[in-house]
């Protein structure tokens, strides 16, 4: 809560004045997540060093040695940057922060248990689910229940009067999403660069759509329903940015350490909750399209392989099918972001078309 000291201070001089802009707050959490990442990012990777590295497949061999868990890192840098520099009375935040913190704990106790415990499998997948469902269940009963007033309606894209009102089982969207979004990105984290680097593309997208929604002027001219308060978004979805920056200067090709559980779980879910809190859910589908693709993949892949007995990809997640077709891995990344580009851009498109 840096900032609101330092706005206390405007009567002694105009200046600190501008610490009242949400613009200004969100540009400094960016920068301070930013530069956390990479002034501690050198250290925490010769830390974990130490540790046993992750199993990889045959063909990612290159890679043993290098350091998992990084997500303590993007995590940690999120949350002292939040501290900083947005209003922690706001009930939307403490939400967003809730989300990131409950499945940075579950990732943690997953890359805790393969790489300090040593055992390789980690902890079993239901226990994963049951913690991102009782997160949702929670998220949406306080919602449901809650002071919030937040409603249970779901707004589709391209129609201005359409409006679902989904009742009780509105509890059952937000599970899904939170779930989804969380595991989708943990499945996606795959390649050197490939997940963070589309993180990055859809934080950078509701860093702007939490703005809009948050002001009244800018969501009844584009027709989408005005949540107060709820700009403050934008400050964590900025703190994210940083972040996720910082992480793809030692992440990218080739990685000095991945993120780990106790990142890509987090993350996701984290985003997931800003576009329910957004009422964006649609705008999350279509701008974490890399994320959707990777996750439909695996879907895919196993219901005909159960059905048919048949492999529709030689390997999934998809990514792990254009390696074992001769793609360089670089070239399958950057192929990759320049879709997160085009699903982030069309989301955008989605709120003015009405």
């Amino acid at each position: 809560m840096l900032y609101q000291l330092l706005y206390l201070l405007r009567d002694y001089w105009s200046g600190f004045n501008v610490f009242r802009y949400l613009t200004v707050r969100m540009v400094l959490a960016a920068f301070t997540s930013l530069f956390l990442v990479l002034y501690f990012g050198p250290r925490f990777i010769k830390a974990m060093q130490r540790l046993k590295h992750p199993d990889l497949l045959d063909f990612h061999a290159s890679k043993y040695g290098t350091p998992t868990m990084g997500g303590i890192l993007i995590v940690g840098a999120v949350i002292i940057s939040i501290i900083l520099w947005a209003d922690l009375s706001n009930k939307y935040l403490l939400l967003a922060l809730l989300s990131l913190v409950w499945l940075a704990v579950t990732g943690f106790y997953d890359d805790y248990t393969k790489y300090i415990r040593k055992q390789a499998e980690g902890i079993r997948p239901l226990v994963k689910l049951v913690s991102q469902v009782s997160l949702g269940l929670v998220i949406g009963l306080v919602l449901f229940l809650g002071p919030f007033q937040f409603g249970t309606t779901i707004h589709p894209p391209f129609f201005k009067e359409i409006i679902w009102n989904m009742g009780i089982w509105y509890l059952l969207l937000v599970i899904f999403v939170l779930t989804a979004s969380s595991n989708a990105v943990n499945i996606t984290d795959g390649l050197d660069g490939l997940a963070i680097g589309s993180v990055l593309m859809v934080a950078i997208t509701f860093t702007f759509i939490s703005y809009v929604v948050g002001n009244y002027g800018f969501a009844n001219y584009l027709g989408l329903a005005f949540i107060r308060g709820v700009g403050e978004l934008s400050v964590f979805c900025a703190s994210l940015i940083g972040a996720s920056l910082g992480f793809l200067w030692f992440n990218a090709y080739p990685a000095e350490i991945f993120m780990g559980d106790t990142g890509s779980l987090s993350l996701g879910g984290s985003l997931g909750v800003v576009a329910i809190l957004t009422k964006q859910e649609f705008a999350l589908f279509f701008a974490g399209g890399v994320f959707v693709i990777e996750a439909l993949s695996v879907i895919i892949q196993v219901a005909s392989f159960k059905t048919r007995g048949k492999r529709v990809f030689a390997m999934t997640p998809l990514h792990h099918h254009f390696e074992l077709h001769g793609w360089p891995e670089s070239k399958i990344v950057i192929r990759f972001w320049i879709l997160a580009i085009i699903f982030a851009l069309f989301s955008l498109v989605t709120l003015k078309i009405r």
